[in-house]
């Protein structure tokens, strides 16, 4: 590699490094202990310690170059090699290509001048194609060569970054370099002639989290497949643990998550992640989530400033956050104000002309707001104005005297006018009413005391909106938190939720999208709209408006909708019962886009098939608990008790298990603090019935405990009518319970679990996410492994140890063959066998690691046999089920079995004729040579293979699951009987031959070579002529002598033999009537032999050949 060329004191260097050759401008030289007997003594093993630990160029290579200044003592480093080859690859080209040029300068500094310009052009034409791309290109390369050496990863692995930390080997700690790329965290590390080098897929991680304890200050553990890990002395641990949870969390999306991950365009391609990519990422993924706005607005910029705060009449110090559509800012003093500007409500941006550098934003609706102490102010309100492409007056100063107006926008400013478009398009069946104002119209001429409670949480409301303005750029403050705690008053509902979920800048964006989509899924008839229309009738069905048909159709209209817009997710249970309550207080489109904020940004992931989401957030809560309750998890023996009584709770936000009319102000929580809310609330709840819960002696009680207290919580403010609320129709028994009224509740959470922070929860979520999604892997392998245990003898250890090598060599191909068309990325809908499968390469590479005959030459023509044979639906790919069946025929078979798989693999539809394009590699087949053949199947009209398709896989061309067709399947399976050999058809000449060198091949270099191969050929005369004998008997005039007496010559070169006669004369195969051999004749004749029954029982040691494959799978993928 060719380096940026840096001054050497060649002096001191002289005792780390040997000359090899040298000349009158360069020098070759090599690292003391390299390349050595013994590694060099003790001078080697110190100098290898050195290149280890420090951060220089010596620790990259054990080769370098230097051009050298005659007369001098300082030489320039100009290439390094991480073997001599390398490195004589740099010396030959100075030699032929610099060497002559030389010549021509008069002085010495010019020839360095030339020197250093000509390597760095190198460089920089290396850096086009190069993925070194971070901070200090030049260290990052040499981090890179040494990434490569250690490890000797493919080149398609692109390291991230790299960090100097120790490594703890039980209580010692070893200083080394970790290394982070797309797919595997790599240490490395050597000491005093000790060597550790450490390889972790990021996919097999389960457990990542900062840790800290007597002997480590402050640590990253990282647990893989059972083992912990230890890694400390970091110079900025927060960001190598940011970077390394990315990353997990990256291929554990790429990997496992499929539907999240097609949605997230960013990660396709691992080749492009660097490290100031990811960190952009987190950073955006941050402010999109804390503002609520769409995933889509990436993070540009972020500026300190002061935000001018009218109604308290201070400036507050925070970060203005800046993205393509929106400027948004946080305070960071404790005042807990936030503003959220979108670009399309922008008026005017000016400047003032003093030096408190003022930027002006100024509003739809008379709203301005003024920013000070930003840096570059200037430049950023150019920005800003060529963003908005505002038709402002030529530049003109504003005195900083000039108040800033707040007045309250009028309620038809707001944001019922931005979407006045949208509900103009909308289809005439579309409610452009809230639920609630149809069936509940206030009565206002009879106030009761509630009523008047509800009015007065209106003008608070009111009062709140002429200080802090109205709509979606209103100043949100503690103040408004501690209104929403409250409860909103019903009639704001629905437009404060629009606002405070982000879901109004969705509907801003997309004009007229929910009429259209109503009008395409009308009509649209699959799985999803058949469990919609099941479900509709079980949502709220207490509730007037979804006992008529205005708000069953609106809750069709809106579920379909959704399901249409987002088919991987489609419909889901609970979805209705929260859609029911939106459109209780929102409008239908309103509603719709509610529940794509909450579905697709506020709970992601809550509602698909595995509901990971929620799992995860079941995960944190558990944490949460444990560091909250510690008496309380004393107790419970297993805390799964704590995941079942809250799934329910995070599906459905509380609704399902609360009074409607309490519910309501849970809701309103969650679309102001997002998850924050449901956790702090589910701790509160948790903390009121402390006492009783631990005294339960059963789960069954603790359920009841709870049940008990979701029945007492009452909202005593409620303006609802007595007949909708569910807290005032309970029974006696019911009624006799102490109250706990809901409001008091959720303040009650705030003030007790209100420090939980933002930043906190979603690092919980990234971590837990890592174990349940490994927990999840885990029980679709005990399942698989449980189906094929039954059918084949390795036992369930093995079994264990083979899916796991089955499983990373499908992730290998993920890893570096992005662009594969057969390859299937994990589908957790399918059935468990089915959710990996591989593909003919992978099974090659498979072959040869695990199959006792991988030693033959055809080694690659018997994997292709192999893999024809065992894809039976002929989609060119396979199963784990499918995958042991032959290993385990091969390890664990009978004489019998072993040459019934044999003597299949050399007849159809297993069996073709192979032949490489390339005569040069023999038999070695090339990757487009196993596709093009793999693919070659016995042609059926296409109906055929409908039908047999269809049969198959009952979930195919039926839109939903044929429960009886799944039952017919498994009772054939049940019922089938073990193949008997008198099915197998029979063998033709052609194939036969084919069979014969196969055995050849497997024989040599066999300690019984020469008796096998005396045995073959006594074996096959002996066949041939019972053939010849059989003939005879119906065509006296046929014969078979000319290819018996080919055959029938002793040893190996029978084979040559026997291909030169067909060779010569090819047209003999035509000529002579067919012969053929049926499987039982060469089972009889090959039992006779005691040599071939010797070799073909010899028993194989599975476990040393399972743990030679593990240990070897990725040096041996990365040569493949």
């Amino acid at each position: 590699m060719w380096l940026k060329p840096e001054e050497v004191l060649l002096k001191n260097a002289l005792k780390l490094w040997l000359m090899e050759r040298s000349n009158d401008y360069f020098v070759l030289q090599r690292r003391r202990g390299y390349g050595e007997e013994g590694g060099g003594g003790l001078t080697g093993l110190l100098v290898g310690t050195l290149d280890s630990v420090l951060d220089s160029t010596a620790k990259v290579a054990p080769f370098r170059i230097l051009h050298q200044t005659p007369d001098s003592q300082v030489y320039l480093s100009i290439a390094c090699g991480a073997n001599r080859e390398e490195i004589t690859k740099h010396w030959d080209w100075l030699e032929q290509n610099i060497m002559k040029t030389l010549s021509v300068f008069d002085s010495n500094e010019d020839i360095t001048n030339f020197v250093q310009g000509k390597i760095r052009g190198l460089i920089a034409e290396e850096g086009k194609h190069s993925f070194a791309k971070e901070d200090d290109p030049e260290k990052f390369r040499e981090a890179l060569l040494k990434f490569e050496k250690c490890f000797g990863l493919p080149e398609q692995e692109k390291l991230v970054t790299y960090y100097s930390c120790s490594y703890w080997k039980g209580r010692v700690p070893c200083q080394g370099w970790l290394y982070l790329s797309t797919n595997f965290l790599s240490f490395y590390s050597f000491l005093l002639g000790s060597e550790i080098k450490l390889v972790i897929s990021w996919d097999a991680v389960s457990k990542l989290e900062k840790t800290s304890n007597v002997i480590l200050t402050e640590s990253i553990h990282v647990c893989s497949q059972g083992e912990n890990h230890y890694f400390s002395m970091f110079l900025h641990i927060n960001e190598t643990y940011l970077l390394m949870e990315q990353l997990a969390n990256y291929a554990i999306k790429r990997l496992f998550d499929k539907e999240t991950f097609a949605n997230d365009p960013i990660l396709d391609d691992p080749l492009h992640i660097t490290k100031r990519g990811l960190e952009n990422r987190a950073h955006s993924e941050q402010f999109s989530a804390f503002f609520r706005l769409p995933k889509e607005e990436a993070l540009k910029e972020v500026h300190e400033c002061c935000l001018w705060i009218p109604f308290s009449h201070f400036n507050t110090h925070g970060k203005m956050c800046i993205s393509e559509n929106y400027i948004c800012f946080a305070s960071q003093d404790g005042s807990l104000c936030s503003i959220i500007i979108p670009l399309r409500e922008v008026l005017a941006i000016d400047k003032t002309n003093d030096s408190t550098k003022t930027v002006i934003i100024s509003i739809k609706g008379k709203t301005a707001f003024r920013f000070s102490e930003v840096k570059d102010f200037e430049q950023l309100v150019a920005k800003f104005r060529l963003k908005c492409r505002a038709a402002s007056a030529p530049y003109h100063d504003i005195s900083t005297e000039v108040p800033i107006s707040s007045d309250s926008t009028d309620p038809s400013d707001n944001i019922e006018v931005q979407s006045l478009t949208c509900q103009r398009e909308c289809s005439k069946t579309v409610n452009t009413e809230a639920l609630m104002t149809v069936f509940h119209p206030q009565n206002l001429e009879n106030l009761n005391s509630k009523m008047l409670k509800e009015k007065m949480k209106e003008q608070s409301w009111n009062i709140l909106f002429t200080e802090c303005g109205r709509g979606v750029s209103m100043f949100r403050t503690k103040k408004t938190r501690d209104l929403v705690v409250r409860g909103i008053p019903e009639t704001l509902r629905g437009e404060l939720w629009m606002l405070f979920s982000g879901a109004v800048n969705e509907m801003a964006a997309n004009p007229g999208y929910y009429a259209e989509v109503v009008e395409q899924s009308l009509g649209t008839c699959n799985l999803a709209t058949e469990e919609i229309e099941r479900d509709l009738r079980r949502s709220l069905p207490e509730h007037p408006a979804f006992q008529s048909d205005t708000g069953i159709s609106a809750l069709r209209r809106v579920l379909t909708a959704y399901a249409y817009r987002n088919p991987k997710i489609g419909y889901c249970q609970a979805m209705n019962i929260l859609t029911s309550v939106l459109l209780l207080y929102a409008k239908e489109e309103e509603a719709f886009w509610l529940l794509v904020a909450v579905c697709e940004r506020m709970l992601p992931d809550y509602f698909n098939r595995r509901i990971i989401g929620a799992l995860v957030d079941q995960a944190v809560f558990e944490e949460l608990i444990r560091d909250h309750f510690p008496q309380l998890t004393e107790r419970m023996t297993d805390m799964t008790f704590f995941s079942s009584v809250s799934l329910s709770w995070f599906l459905t936000l509380f609704i399902s298990v609360l009074p409607i009319e309490s519910a309501v102000n849970v809701v309103d929580c969650f679309f102001y603090d997002g998850i924050k809310a449901i956790l702090q609330l589910g701790l509160a709840i948790l903390d009121y019935n402390l006492d009783k819960l631990i005294t339960c002696k059963d789960d069954a009680e603790a359920v009841t405990t709870l049940n008990r207290f979701f029945d007492s919580v009452t909202n005593k403010d409620s303006p609802l009518p007595s007949s909708v609320q569910q807290g005032s129709n309970v029974s006696d028994e019911k009624s006799s319970l102490i109250k706990v009224d809901i409001t008091d509740l959720i303040r009650e959470s705030n003030e007790k679990y209100g420090n939980i922070r933002y930043e906190d929860i979603h690092s919980l979520r990234c971590r837990n996410r890592l174990y349940v999604i490994q927990t999840l892997e885990e029980t679709t392998k005990q399942n698989v492994l449980r189906v094929v245990s039954q059918d084949v003898k390795l036992s369930l250890h093995e079994l264990d140890e083979l899916y796991v090598i089955f499983k990373k060599e499908l992730f290998f191909s993920y890893y570096w063959c992005l662009g594969c068309p057969v390859l299937k990325y994990h589908d957790p809908s399918l059935p468990y066998l089915e959710q990996y499968q591989i593909d003919c390469q992978q099974f090659r590479v498979l072959y040869h690691l695990l199959s006792p005959w991988a030693h033959s030459a055809n080694k690659d023509s018997l994997a292709l046999w192999t893999f024809r044979l065992l894809d039976e639906n002929s989609d060119c790919l396979i199963n784990f089920k499918e995958f042991s069946s032959a290993i385990d025929t091969m390890y664990n078979g009978s004489f019998t079995d072993k040459l019934k798989l044999l003597f299949k693999l050399h007849i159809p539809p297993a069996y073709t004729e192979v032949k490489s394009k390339d005569p040069s590699k023999g038999d070695e087949l090339s990757k487009e040579d196993l596709l093009y053949f793999s693919q070659l199947h016995v042609s059926q009209p296409i109906n055929v293979k409908e039908a047999e398709s269809l049969k198959k896989s009952p979930e195919k061309g039926k839109g939903k699951v044929d429960i009886q067709a799944y039952l017919s399947q498994w009772q054939d399976e049940l019922s089938k009987k073990q193949e008997s050999i008198k099915d197998l058809p029979r063998m033709n000449q052609s194939q036969f031959i084919q069979f014969s060198k196969t055995l050849y091949n497997l024989f040599h270099g066999d300690p019984e070579e020469e008796s096998l191969y005396q045995a073959i050929a006594v074996v096959t005369s002996l066949l041939l002529r019972m053939e010849e004998v059989g003939r005879k008997l119906h065509s006296p005039t046929a014969s078979a002598k000319e290819f018996s007496g080919t055959a029938c010559a002793s040893g190996g070169p029978s084979e040559g033999k026997t291909e030169s006669h067909l060779k010569k004369d090819p047209s003999s195969l035509r000529e002579e009537p067919q012969w053929s051999f049926a499987f039982e004749q060469i089972l009889a004749s090959l039992l006779n032999e005691p040599a071939l029954v010797r070799f073909f029982e010899k028993p194989i040691d599975v476990k040393v050949k399972l743990e030679n494959a593990k240990t070897s799978q990725l040096s041996f993928r990365t040569k493949m």
